[in-house]
């Protein structure tokens, strides 16, 4: 069995380790960059509600920590994570922090934005394949309550079990 396309882009967890075999595998992912001192911070709650309405075997949010815009996300590894789940209640995977624009972009928004255009502030979200493949992008404003995302990645997942 090969291993899977985010294998590639060596992922660490907020934690600093590697994420497990298995956390990611065989999922459709909404990858969100995520900051705690944002305007839009307030949208973890819809993370939070997508993740336990959805996830499971097939889907998962996955948020990762972005100080690249304002600098809203200026905390250690442990204040990210205690913020996230005491003010939000977040049980979906964080990544290590990382940048998603510039010259240090991380391999991870390499493969997401492509020949794309930046990323434009925090909270834009990727809907991921399985496969890797990037099916959706939604900018920062569009909320994860918004029927057009909740489709896209409903019909991910469904399409992706056939």
């Amino acid at each position: 069995m090969s291993e899977p396309w985010y294998a590639q882009h060596d992922l660490h967890l907020l934690s600093g380790e590697p994420v497990p075999a298995g956390l990611l595998d065989d999922k459709v992912l909404l990858v969100v960059n995520v900051a705690s001192r944002c305007g839009l911070t307030p949208q973890y709650t819809g993370l939070v509600a997508l993740q336990q309405e959805l996830g499971g075997d097939d889907f998962a949010v996955v948020g990762v920590p972005c100080n690249q815009f304002g600098a809203q996300e200026p905390g250690t590894p442990e204040e990210i994570a205690t913020f996230c789940s005491t003010k939000y209640g977040v049980d979906f995977p964080l990544l290590a922090k990382q940048d998603v624009n510039g010259a240090g972009r991380s391999p991870l928004y390499r493969h997401l934005i492509g020949d794309g255009p930046d990323i434009s502030w925090n909270f834009e979200k990727f809907v991921v394949g399985r496969d890797g493949n990037v099916l959706h992008r939604f900018s920062p404003r569009t909320p994860p309550e918004d029927s057009s995302l909740r489709v896209a990645v409903a019909n991910a997942v469904s399409a992706e079990e056939a």
